[in-house]
């Protein structure tokens, strides 16, 4: 019988290698599709390891950004690996975010909207965050369609136990739609909605560089094989590595999509 899993968001380490290692290298891409103003003020809502806190550090030339996130152990983790001046780590979750006199100039949201509770409330509560004019934008894995090593690992969970259907992100977050994230945001008020996809390749040295991740607890995924009995665990593995094409080297090549919205409040 399939346990319940939580989400299971536990250690900063566990999270970089199951998820971090590949939302750096979006969170680049978002922020230049941002094209952000100079000197601006951040919030980074849900900073998690501080990957988006990074890219706009790296690429986005702000004055200050203030990155928040419920999980202390990301927030400490994320502390201790940007060491950037210009950033304050906090732990505040999306009910409760932090103001600035004037607003924020833009608020930005990376691989989170679909975990909150009440993504309108959070979505309201940035809005009123924001300087008039103000950008906000988000973005979010294309589970459904668009996460190969998800989709794999989900649809060989499910062969074995269907029970593990109803804890596949790609039916638990319709959320994660261009259209749908553009409607969330014009019903919170926002005006000049845009959306587009971002696509990063995801390069494994071999399968135990895909497969380790999984099982240290950090993730619906690691949750779900948490939950299994060894017998049940070793039999999804094997059949995840028949599954997936390795080349004569060994590597495993795979593509992961993300959709974005950005949005100005009027």
């Amino acid at each position: 019988m399939t346990k319940a899993p939580g989400d299971g968001w536990l250690t900063g380490d566990a999270y970089e290698a199951y998820m971090g290692r590949w939302s750096r290298p979006l969170a680049r891409i978002f922020v230049e599709w941002l094209n952000p103003k100079p000197a601006s003020h951040w919030l980074d809502v849900g900073c998690g390891t501080g990957a988006l806190t990074c890219a706009i550090c790296d690429h986005g030339e702000p004055a200050a950004v203030v990155a928040c996130d419920r999980a202390t152990p990301f927030v400490e983790y994320a502390r201790a690996h940007v060491p950037d001046t210009r950033v304050s780590f906090i732990p505040a979750g999306a009910e409760d975010l932090p103001r600035r006199d004037g607003g924020f100039d833009a608020i930005v949201s990376g691989l989170v909207l679909n975990f909150l509770p009440d993504v309108g409330e959070a979505l309201a509560s940035m809005r009123e965050r924001l300087r008039p004019g103000g950008l906000v934008g988000a973005y979010v894995w294309d589970y459904a369609d668009g996460m190969e090593f998800l989709r794999c690992f989900w649809d060989e969970a499910a062969s074995l136990d269907p029970g593990a259907v109803s804890l596949d992100e790609g039916g638990r977050f319709p959320l994660c739609r261009p259209a749908a994230l553009a409607s969330l945001l014009r019903e919170a008020g926002f005006v000049q909605v845009e959306t587009r996809s971002l696509e990063i390749p995801m390069a494994f040295a071999r399968f135990d560089d895909y497969w380790t991740p999984f099982l240290r607890g950090t993730g619906p995924a690691p949750s779900y094989v948490a939950s299994l009995e060894p017998p049940s665990r070793e039999s999804l593995r094997a059949r995840l590595e028949r599954r997936l094409p390795a080349g004569a080297d060994g590597m495993i090549h795979l593509r992961a999509r993300a959709w974005a919205v950005r949005a100005i409040a009027s």
